[in-house]
């Protein structure tokens, strides 16, 4: 059949089929380019949202360090104020026990009996150190009748241990200010002793302040070395 000019009813027909066709064309292309989009936010997304993870636990983490930080200088600040304020206890301790010390040298000073012997002790004591013939001895002004007498007994203890004789001189040269006691000076004056009540609880102090601390305190686990 020979080709004829198409009608106006036919033209039509094609035409709407045309934009049928450009129509369904479009209408895929615009899901293809709306799932691409959406493909590609949800990927931005993801990865703002991973982004803004990541920030928010490096900020905890920083935070989490810091807060345990702080809790380890808040808990060595408080160890160490514990550790303090016991030391400061045992040292105030320590001190009433000195303290009563000195209170019962102070009570052995006022009894004479005791005083004179003690005073004897401790003349014979030195006269045996220095071994010679003449020693002066030094006390209180308060002091100096017993020690008088004390001297007397200790020189004849002297001539007993040791066969020697001995003269001793007493004179009132020590401080009313400390317990009692006296003081030995060789007859050269090159050598002294010094046997007075607050010196030698001075010195039984220092010999047994470690052994006392260990009786009270327990030993000390951070002390590695003993003498």
């Amino acid at each position: 059949m020979a080709n004829r000019p198409l009608n106006d009813d036919e033209v039509l027909s094609e035409m709407n089929k045309m934009l049928a066709f450009i129509k369904q064309e479009a209408l895929e292309k615009a899901r293809e380019i709306k799932v691409k989009a959406d493909e590609e936010f949800a990927i931005e997304k993801a990865k703002l949202v991973k982004q803004e993870q990541q920030a928010i636990d490096a900020q905890f983490e920083k935070k989490r360090k810091g807060a345990e930080v702080a809790q380890k200088i808040a808990h060595s600040t408080l160890t160490n104020k514990s550790r303090l304020k016991l030391l400061q206890q045992r040292e105030e301790h320590l001190q009433d026990l000195f303290q009563t010390a000195r209170e019962e040298i102070d009570a052995l000073a006022k009894d004479e009996a005791r005083y004179v012997q003690f005073l004897e002790g401790v003349i014979v004591q030195g006269v045996l150190s220095l071994l010679e013939p003449e020693v002066t001895v030094h006390a209180r002004e308060e002091d100096v009748d017993v020690v008088q007498r004390a001297a007397d007994g200790a020189a004849k203890q002297y001539n007993e241990i040791s066969g020697r004789t001995v003269k001793v001189s007493v004179k009132a040269t020590l401080s009313s200010d400390i317990a009692g006691g006296v003081k030995l000076i060789s007859g050269t004056e090159r050598i002294t002793l010094d046997n007075t009540l607050d010196e030698r609880l001075r010195l039984l102090e220092d010999r047994m302040l470690p052994e006392i601390r260990t009786d009270l305190f327990g030993t000390n686990p951070n002390r590695k070395f003993y003498t």
